[in-house]
């Protein structure tokens, strides 16, 4: 019997009977190891990189908190504007003050003393954790009120700007007759304060009206704009259909008096009620990264300027 010394395959090479070829398996596995010098290498740049990171997520979470402020503050400007126009009467935008419950005028009452009932002192009470950055939609009559019998509307529940922002401190401060001027690249704001008014039931809408002891033009001079039928400014009668309204937005915080019992916000007296008031950078509402909300006063219609150094 013959037999072949040699076998063709497929490859055309030859090789002897008995021989095997030997390739390499495409699943073969091949490990390294990493010395205890790279590892630490790895680390220590994993390290600065998340402290060079966190910087700059910080601050884009803080620019978020402002924006969505923003978008808020446009959006409900835009809803008492509309409320106006739809209900045909003029919508007052009602702002929380710092110490609303005091008042600097003889013969007015101690702190708290208007409000009468348990509901209206809780309402108060809320909103003194809510200066500076609280606010409602209130029209004085309303389609189908008899002629000269209006009633007063709270149109929405009291509510709040997000966390870490308010209006600027200014804006409450400055007379509504001089303005305080915040600079911008080639532009020049002139902010006057919020317009007051004495004429509207606080905190609700069902407070009592205003006694022979205490008569209203001695209290409760609340902040506020206000839009017509047609949707523009108006100003309670004031000649200043001239101007147009700029609200700053600051990013901070509005930390009221706390009663240590309650841990609630306190109403008292001025020497150890007023809130402590911080603009996180220092003076952002009026220089190097103001939002202001423009509302102009013909079309009533609310934009946003703002600027960010880079």
């Amino acid at each position: 019997m013959k037999t072949n010394k040699w076998h063709v395959i497929s490859d055309e090479r030859e090789t002897p009977r008995g021989a095997s070829l030997r390739h390499p398996s495409p699943f073969t596995c091949h490990t390294f190891a990493f010395t205890l010098i790279e590892l630490l290498v790895v680390i220590s740049i994993m390290g600065i990189i998340a402290a060079l990171a966190v910087p700059a997520l910080k601050n884009m979470g803080k620019s978020n908190v402002q924006a969505g402020a923003a978008r808020q503050f446009l959006d409900d400007v835009g809803r008492a504007r509309q409320l106006a126009i739809s209900d045909h009467t003029t919508v007052y935008m009602l702002f929380v003050k710092t110490n609303f419950w005091l008042e600097s005028l003889p013969g007015s009452p101690p702190a708290g003393a208007l409000f009468t009932t348990p509901g209206q002192l809780v309402v108060a009470t809320n909103l003194a954790a809510s200066q500076m950055n609280g606010y409602t939609f209130i029209s004085l009559r309303s389609a189908g009120d008899q002629p000269g019998q209006g009633k007063c509307r709270y149109l929405a529940p009291w509510q709040s700007l997000p966390a870490g922002t308010f209006i600027a401190q200014q804006k409450f401060q400055q007379s509504p007759n001089l303005p305080f001027y915040i600079y911008g690249n080639n532009i020049t704001y002139s902010v006057y304060g919020f317009c007051v008014t004495n004429t509207i039931p606080f905190p609700t809408q069902d407070s009592p009206p205003p006694s022979s002891v205490y008569p209203v033009a001695q209290f409760y001079q609340l902040p506020y704009i206000a839009f017509n039928y047609l949707g523009q400014l108006t100003f309670d009668g004031l000649n200043l259909a001239w101007r147009d309204e700029y609200i700053p937005l600051a990013q901070g915080t509005v930390s009221p008096a706390i009663n240590v019992n309650t841990k609630t916000a306190t109403l008292g007296s001025a020497n150890n009620t007023s809130p402590s008031v911080n603009e996180t950078p220092p003076g952002n509402s009026t220089n190097t990264m103001y939002n202001i909300v423009h509302i102009d006063r013909v079309t009533g219609r609310a934009t946003l300027e703002y600027q960010h150094v880079q």
